[in-house]
């Protein structure tokens, strides 16, 4: 694995953080990355035609056992940020109509303010490397 991949989490560690971006998507203090370093995000979204009602819906089916690490934020001014990569399996319909089962990678930066939190979805799409999954 990567070594700038961190899985040293206990359960309840992941159970608190997901929690903490599970009431973000609940009370839409949510956004998915769209923007031009974003278009895997974007291809995915409109191959699948997932409207914002199932994006949320597919955020908040993930579950711990979906935790895969957490890694630094690398970009310059956000070192101090810690990403969560989560991978749930979720059923989804195709171009042609057809229902399948896919992998989506889910990253995740948890923002604290004071106002309370809010999640940004950096990475909304198939995982285009191995997956290693915590607790599986």
């Amino acid at each position: 694995m990567n070594p700038y991949y961190n899985q040293n989490y206990t359960r309840e560690q992941i159970d608190a953080i997901l929690d903490k971006i599970k009431r973000c998507v609940v009370n839409r203090r949510f956004t998915i990355s769209k923007n031009e370093h974003r278009q895997e995000n974007i291809d995915f979204i409109n191959e699948y035609n997932i409207r914002s009602e199932r994006q949320s819906s597919i955020l908040l089916q993930i579950q711990t056992e979906d935790f895969c690490h957490s890694l630094k934020n690398v970009n310059l001014g956000f070192d101090h940020e810690v990403l969560y990569v989560f991978v749930p399996q979720v059923q989804l319909f195709n171009a042609e109509g057809k229902e399948e089962m896919v992998d989506v990678y889910a990253k995740f930066n948890i923002i604290d303010m004071q106002n309370g939190s809010r999640t940004v979805v950096i990475s909304f799409h198939k995982p285009n490397k191995t997956i290693d999954y915590l607790f599986r």
